[in-house]
């Protein structure tokens, strides 16, 4: 359940997430967005042509850094947001990597706590982060933030999932708890799911958000308790992306998930078989 405490430090927050426009206005017209190869977990990063940066998860350990030091200049030790989908070990642990390493201007996460070691480090790291001028906001869908004022094409990342209707309906199971963001840029879209598996894409279908999108971050590495063939239907995506590890000892990703992506015709790209998978958009 949420921390009541860090709940009320940081409610504030809601209403300015809605509002935020980024200050740091960009100019540009063209995206990177890249999978981070980190083995069993999830990170991704997205970066603006000028240069505004966004970390989604940072996957089980320290392979995130050298992820990061490649895809940004050597001098650039900054980034604008960080989301954590969910407080799971493969997705918060590299997190706590970042925030030693980058100076992070904003947290998005769900609030949900865990009893685990990597929990307790990543709440002592997000107070540290807040002493040193990070703003932290909870997400509770809907909320949308702007990449560019007045852009000629639309470029914001919507939070779709969770509000606070779902928290009450998945209190047993954390992965349902995963934000959902939906990434819009100029007609290119991507949709981050976390672990989501199907009882959340049920619950998330049933609010009837937009989850059409071009690219899918396919939920819970595939495993064949996400990717029900209604949601793979609603999002209709052109190309599915697994983040895996090789040879993890899950079996991920599943065999029934990789059929119901073929069934559609899905292009199906896996980090486990490729490596970093980057997609640059004009």
């Amino acid at each position: 359940m949420k921390n009541p405490i860090i709940h009320a430090l940081w409610i504030g927050g809601f209403v300015f997430l809605n509002v935020f426009l980024w200050q740091e206005v960009l100019k540009g017209n063209a995206l990177t967005v890249s999978f981070f190869d980190v083995g069993q977990g999830d990170s991704s990063f997205i970066e603006t042509t000028k240069g505004t940066q966004i970390l989604v998860d940072g996957g089980p350990d320290t392979a995130v850094l050298e992820k990061l030091g490649k895809a940004m200049p050597f001098w650039d030790r900054s980034i604008d947001l960080v989301i954590l989908s969910h407080p799971a070990q493969d997705h918060v642990a590299g997190l706590l990597d970042v925030l030693k390493a980058y100076r992070v201007k904003n947290i998005l996460w769900t609030g949900i706590e865990k009893e685990t070691a990597v929990f307790k480090q990543w709440e002592g790291a997000l107070l540290k982060e807040q002493d040193e001028g990070a703003r932290i906001f909870l997400a509770d869908a809907p909320q949308r933030i702007f990449l560019r004022e007045k852009a000629s094409c639309p470029q914001h990342i919507d939070i779709l999932y969770p509000d606070s209707l779902a928290g009450t309906l998945v209190k047993n199971d954390d992965n349902d708890t995963s934000i959902v963001a939906r990434l819009e840029f100029c007609g290119h879209s991507f949709l981050f799911t976390g672990d989501l598996t199907k009882r959340g894409e049920k619950i998330l279908l049933s609010q009837k958000a937009s989850v059409d999108s071009t690219i899918l971050k396919v939920g819970h590495h595939g495993s064949k308790t996400s990717s029900s063939a209604q949601f793979v239907e609603a999002v209709s995506p052109e190309i599915a992306i697994i983040s895996a590890g090789r040879g993890n000892r899950y079996g991920h990703p599943h065999l029934e998930t990789l059929e119901t992506f073929a069934r559609y015709g899905i292009e199906i790209r896996r980090t486990d078989k490729e490596g970093d998978i980057v997609f640059l958009l004009e």
